[in-house]
Protein backbone atom coordinates (compact mmCIF):
# COMPACT_ATOMS: atom_id res chain seq x y z
CA UNK A 1 0.00 0.00 0.00
CA UNK A 2 1.40 3.52 -0.97
CA UNK A 3 2.41 5.61 1.97
CA UNK A 4 0.33 8.65 0.77
CA UNK A 5 -3.07 5.98 0.85
CA UNK A 6 -1.96 4.66 3.96
CA UNK A 7 -1.76 7.95 5.53
CA UNK A 8 -5.03 9.24 3.98
CA UNK A 9 -6.88 5.75 5.59
CA UNK A 10 -5.53 6.56 9.11
CA UNK A 11 -6.54 10.23 9.31
CA UNK A 12 -10.33 9.01 7.98
CA UNK A 13 -10.60 6.63 10.37
CA UNK A 14 -9.28 8.90 13.30
CA UNK A 15 -11.44 11.85 11.89
CA UNK A 16 -14.43 8.87 11.85
CA UNK A 17 -13.69 7.99 15.64
CA UNK A 18 -14.01 11.85 16.89
CA UNK A 19 -17.34 12.58 15.37
CA UNK A 20 -18.76 9.58 16.83
CA UNK A 21 -16.89 10.65 20.38
CA UNK A 22 -18.59 14.08 19.71
CA UNK A 23 -22.17 12.37 19.20
CA UNK A 24 -22.36 10.28 22.15
CA UNK A 25 -23.80 12.75 24.68
CA UNK A 26 -22.06 12.16 28.52
CA UNK A 27 -24.89 10.78 31.26
CA UNK A 28 -26.04 12.88 33.68
CA UNK A 29 -24.06 12.89 37.07
CA UNK A 30 -26.56 11.58 38.87
CA UNK A 31 -27.49 8.79 36.23
CA UNK A 32 -23.92 7.89 36.07
CA UNK A 33 -23.38 7.48 39.90
CA UNK A 34 -26.28 5.05 40.10
CA UNK A 35 -24.87 2.88 37.17
CA UNK A 36 -21.93 2.78 38.85
CA UNK A 37 -23.68 1.31 41.94
CA UNK A 38 -25.08 -0.96 39.67
CA UNK A 39 -21.86 -2.37 38.81
CA UNK A 40 -20.59 -2.38 42.44
CA UNK A 41 -23.46 -4.58 43.66
CA UNK A 42 -22.81 -7.42 40.92
CA UNK A 43 -18.91 -7.63 42.61
CA UNK A 44 -18.83 -9.66 45.70
CA UNK A 45 -15.60 -8.09 46.59
CA UNK A 46 -16.91 -4.17 46.76
CA UNK A 47 -19.10 -2.43 49.27
CA UNK A 48 -20.75 0.14 47.58
CA UNK A 49 -20.06 3.94 49.12
CA UNK A 50 -23.89 5.80 50.17
CA UNK A 51 -23.06 8.85 51.68
CA UNK A 52 -19.86 10.57 51.11
CA UNK A 53 -16.91 8.78 52.59
CA UNK A 54 -14.16 11.47 53.71
CA UNK A 55 -11.89 12.71 56.52
CA UNK A 56 -11.24 16.57 57.43
CA UNK A 57 -8.41 16.75 59.03
CA UNK A 58 -8.81 19.75 60.73
CA UNK A 59 -12.17 21.22 61.41
CA UNK A 60 -13.00 24.16 63.38
CA UNK A 61 -15.81 24.40 65.45
CA UNK A 62 -16.98 28.03 66.32
CA UNK A 63 -18.76 26.68 69.78
CA UNK A 64 -18.58 23.98 70.92
CA UNK A 65 -21.05 23.76 74.26
CA UNK A 66 -20.34 24.01 77.77
CA UNK A 67 -21.36 21.71 80.39
CA UNK A 68 -21.69 18.64 78.05
CA UNK A 69 -17.89 17.76 78.01
CA UNK A 70 -17.39 18.26 81.47
CA UNK A 71 -15.82 15.12 82.04
CA UNK A 72 -13.84 15.41 79.08
CA UNK A 73 -11.85 19.02 80.52
CA UNK A 74 -10.65 21.66 78.14
CA UNK A 75 -11.47 20.53 74.78
CA UNK A 76 -10.06 22.10 71.28
CA UNK A 77 -11.83 23.85 69.53
CA UNK A 78 -10.20 22.28 65.95
CA UNK A 79 -10.56 18.54 65.49
CA UNK A 80 -10.55 15.40 63.32
CA UNK A 81 -13.87 14.56 61.87
CA UNK A 82 -14.80 11.87 59.69
CA UNK A 83 -17.62 10.06 57.88
CA UNK A 84 -17.44 6.45 57.02
CA UNK A 85 -20.78 5.32 55.34
CA UNK A 86 -21.38 1.97 53.34
CA UNK A 87 -24.60 0.26 51.95
CA UNK A 88 -25.11 -3.44 50.70
CA UNK A 89 -27.69 -4.65 48.62
CA UNK A 90 -30.14 -7.47 50.28
CA UNK A 91 -31.77 -8.15 46.71
CA UNK A 92 -31.61 -5.94 43.35
CA UNK A 93 -34.79 -5.46 41.43
CA UNK A 94 -34.47 -5.07 37.30
CA UNK A 95 -38.03 -3.51 37.37
CA UNK A 96 -38.84 0.35 37.70
CA UNK A 97 -41.83 -0.62 40.30
CA UNK A 98 -40.82 -3.18 42.20
CA UNK A 99 -37.94 -1.75 44.71
CA UNK A 100 -34.43 -2.86 45.65
CA UNK A 101 -33.93 -4.24 49.54
CA UNK A 102 -30.78 -2.14 51.02
CA UNK A 103 -29.03 -2.16 54.22
CA UNK A 104 -27.14 0.81 54.78
CA UNK A 105 -24.85 1.80 57.59
CA UNK A 106 -23.22 5.35 58.71
CA UNK A 107 -20.84 6.46 61.58
CA UNK A 108 -20.01 9.99 61.41
CA UNK A 109 -16.98 10.89 64.48
CA UNK A 110 -15.65 13.57 65.90
CA UNK A 111 -12.14 13.07 67.28
CA UNK A 112 -9.91 15.69 69.29
CA UNK A 113 -6.73 13.82 67.96
CA UNK A 114 -4.52 17.02 68.66
CA UNK A 115 -5.64 17.32 72.56
CA UNK A 116 -2.76 15.54 73.55
CA UNK A 117 -3.42 17.12 77.63
CA UNK A 118 -6.72 15.25 77.55
CA UNK A 119 -5.57 11.95 75.59
CA UNK A 120 -7.28 13.03 72.17
CA UNK A 121 -10.86 11.38 72.87
CA UNK A 122 -14.30 10.98 70.44
CA UNK A 123 -15.99 13.23 72.07
CA UNK A 124 -18.92 12.05 70.05
CA UNK A 125 -19.84 9.94 67.34
CA UNK A 126 -23.27 9.16 65.91
CA UNK A 127 -23.92 5.45 64.35
CA UNK A 128 -27.12 5.31 61.85
CA UNK A 129 -27.96 1.59 60.16
CA UNK A 130 -30.56 1.76 57.67
CA UNK A 131 -33.08 -0.73 55.63
CA UNK A 132 -33.94 1.11 52.54
CA UNK A 133 -36.77 0.15 49.55
CA UNK A 134 -34.87 2.00 46.70
CA UNK A 135 -36.73 2.57 43.22
CA UNK A 136 -35.45 3.68 39.69
CA UNK A 137 -38.22 5.12 37.89
CA UNK A 138 -36.76 6.96 35.38
CA UNK A 139 -39.70 9.15 35.30
CA UNK A 140 -39.63 12.24 32.56
CA UNK A 141 -41.07 15.72 34.15
CA UNK A 142 -40.65 17.51 31.32
CA UNK A 143 -37.82 20.47 31.02
CA UNK A 144 -35.04 17.77 31.09
CA UNK A 145 -35.82 17.11 34.86
CA UNK A 146 -36.02 13.24 35.51
CA UNK A 147 -36.88 11.47 38.98
CA UNK A 148 -33.88 8.94 38.72
CA UNK A 149 -34.08 7.72 42.40
CA UNK A 150 -36.68 7.47 44.88
CA UNK A 151 -36.87 5.24 48.64
CA UNK A 152 -38.40 4.41 51.73
CA UNK A 153 -37.06 2.97 54.76
CA UNK A 154 -36.61 2.63 58.51
CA UNK A 155 -33.53 4.65 60.00
CA UNK A 156 -32.11 4.25 63.53
CA UNK A 157 -29.76 6.92 64.52
CA UNK A 158 -27.63 7.12 68.31
CA UNK A 159 -24.87 8.38 69.77
CA UNK A 160 -24.43 4.91 71.57
CA UNK A 161 -24.13 6.49 75.28
CA UNK A 162 -26.14 5.63 77.99
CA UNK A 163 -27.87 8.54 80.69
CA UNK A 164 -27.49 12.41 80.48
CA UNK A 165 -25.23 11.73 77.21
CA UNK A 166 -27.73 9.30 75.76
CA UNK A 167 -29.37 10.77 72.36
CA UNK A 168 -31.19 8.90 69.69
CA UNK A 169 -34.16 8.48 67.37
CA UNK A 170 -36.15 6.40 65.10
CA UNK A 171 -37.42 8.01 61.85
CA UNK A 172 -39.43 6.07 58.31
CA UNK A 173 -37.31 8.19 55.56
CA UNK A 174 -38.44 8.52 52.49
CA UNK A 175 -37.10 10.72 49.54
CA UNK A 176 -36.73 11.21 46.09
CA UNK A 177 -34.06 12.34 43.61
CA UNK A 178 -34.42 14.65 40.69
CA UNK A 179 -31.66 15.04 37.86
CA UNK A 180 -31.02 17.84 35.00
CA UNK A 181 -27.99 17.20 33.64
CA UNK A 182 -25.37 17.34 36.15
CA UNK A 183 -27.29 19.00 38.77
CA UNK A 184 -29.55 16.32 41.40
CA UNK A 185 -31.85 17.76 44.28
CA UNK A 186 -33.29 14.99 45.86
CA UNK A 187 -36.10 15.79 49.32
CA UNK A 188 -35.97 13.62 52.17
CA UNK A 189 -38.98 13.74 54.19
CA UNK A 190 -39.10 11.76 57.73
CA UNK A 191 -41.60 10.99 59.91
CA UNK A 192 -39.82 10.29 63.77
CA UNK A 193 -41.32 7.07 65.84
CA UNK A 194 -42.27 8.57 69.32
CA UNK A 195 -41.46 6.52 72.29
CA UNK A 196 -42.28 6.96 75.52
CA UNK A 197 -41.60 10.19 77.48
CA UNK A 198 -39.43 9.05 80.35
CA UNK A 199 -37.47 6.97 77.82
CA UNK A 200 -37.00 9.94 75.21
CA UNK A 201 -33.62 11.24 75.36
CA UNK A 202 -34.12 14.31 73.38
CA UNK A 203 -37.91 14.61 73.23
CA UNK A 204 -38.27 17.98 70.93
CA UNK A 205 -35.49 17.02 68.46
CA UNK A 206 -38.03 17.59 65.88
CA UNK A 207 -37.68 20.78 66.76
CA UNK A 208 -34.20 21.47 65.37
CA UNK A 209 -34.05 18.86 62.97
CA UNK A 210 -37.30 19.23 61.95
CA UNK A 211 -39.13 16.79 59.73
CA UNK A 212 -37.00 16.92 56.05
CA UNK A 213 -33.64 18.18 54.59
CA UNK A 214 -33.51 19.29 50.99
CA UNK A 215 -29.94 18.79 49.30
CA UNK A 216 -28.84 19.78 46.09
CA UNK A 217 -25.54 18.47 44.21
CA UNK A 218 -23.54 19.83 40.93
CA UNK A 219 -21.01 18.15 39.44
CA UNK A 220 -18.72 20.48 37.44
CA UNK A 221 -16.17 18.50 35.35
CA UNK A 222 -13.85 16.75 38.21
CA UNK A 223 -15.15 19.09 41.12
CA UNK A 224 -18.54 18.43 42.84
CA UNK A 225 -20.38 21.25 44.87
CA UNK A 226 -23.15 20.17 47.39
CA UNK A 227 -25.80 21.80 49.52
CA UNK A 228 -28.09 20.95 52.36
CA UNK A 229 -31.16 23.08 54.39
CA UNK A 230 -32.48 21.09 57.22
CA UNK A 231 -35.46 22.98 59.30
CA UNK A 232 -35.04 26.28 57.54
CA UNK A 233 -38.37 27.01 56.55
CA UNK A 234 -40.26 24.47 59.13
CA UNK A 235 -38.18 26.93 61.69
CA UNK A 236 -38.92 30.57 60.21
CA UNK A 237 -35.29 30.35 59.56
CA UNK A 238 -34.43 30.57 63.36
CA UNK A 239 -33.48 26.80 64.46
CA UNK A 240 -32.31 24.88 60.51
CA UNK A 241 -29.08 24.41 59.61
CA UNK A 242 -26.91 24.62 56.42
CA UNK A 243 -24.19 22.65 55.30
CA UNK A 244 -22.17 23.22 52.39
CA UNK A 245 -19.22 21.10 50.45
CA UNK A 246 -16.94 21.20 47.75
CA UNK A 247 -14.80 18.20 46.42
CA UNK A 248 -11.93 18.20 44.06
CA UNK A 249 -9.39 16.48 42.07
CA UNK A 250 -6.61 15.15 43.99
CA UNK A 251 -5.70 11.91 42.60
CA UNK A 252 -7.54 9.21 40.72
CA UNK A 253 -8.90 7.62 43.83
CA UNK A 254 -8.74 10.75 46.53
CA UNK A 255 -10.18 14.21 46.23
CA UNK A 256 -10.11 16.94 48.28
CA UNK A 257 -12.95 18.03 50.74
CA UNK A 258 -14.24 20.87 52.09
CA UNK A 259 -17.23 21.49 54.42
CA UNK A 260 -19.37 24.03 56.17
CA UNK A 261 -22.04 23.88 58.56
CA UNK A 262 -23.90 26.31 60.28
CA UNK A 263 -26.69 25.80 62.49
CA UNK A 264 -27.88 23.54 64.78
CA UNK A 265 -27.60 19.81 65.20
CA UNK A 266 -23.75 19.38 64.03
CA UNK A 267 -24.32 15.68 65.87
CA UNK A 268 -26.55 13.99 68.03
CA UNK A 269 -25.80 15.65 70.58
CA UNK A 270 -25.58 19.16 70.43
CA UNK A 271 -28.82 18.69 68.20
CA UNK A 272 -30.28 21.57 70.53
CA UNK A 273 -26.92 23.40 70.60
CA UNK A 274 -25.88 26.57 67.20
CA UNK A 275 -22.56 26.38 66.31
CA UNK A 276 -20.53 26.96 62.75
CA UNK A 277 -18.19 24.49 61.48
CA UNK A 278 -15.52 24.85 58.94
CA UNK A 279 -13.17 21.94 57.80
CA UNK A 280 -10.54 20.86 54.90
CA UNK A 281 -9.48 16.78 54.43
CA UNK A 282 -9.50 14.54 51.77
CA UNK A 283 -12.85 12.18 50.34
CA UNK A 284 -12.67 9.04 48.82
CA UNK A 285 -16.34 9.16 47.24
CA UNK A 286 -18.69 12.18 47.54
CA UNK A 287 -22.44 12.51 46.13
CA UNK A 288 -22.09 12.56 42.34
Amino acid sequence: MKPLLLTALILSSSQLMANETADVEPEPALEERLQDELETFENPFVITPHKPNYILLANYNSNLPEGIYDKYGDLQDTEIKFQLSLKIPVWVSESKSVPSVLVAYSQVSHWQAYNSDESSPFRETNYEPEVIFAWRPDYDLGAGWNIQWAQLGFNHQSNGRGGELSRSWNRIVAGVALEKDNLALAFVPWYRIQEDRENDDNHDITDYLGHGKIQAAYKWGDHTFALMSRNNLESGFSEGAVEGSWSFPLTKRVKGYVQFFTGYGSNLIEYNHYNTTAGIGIALTDWL
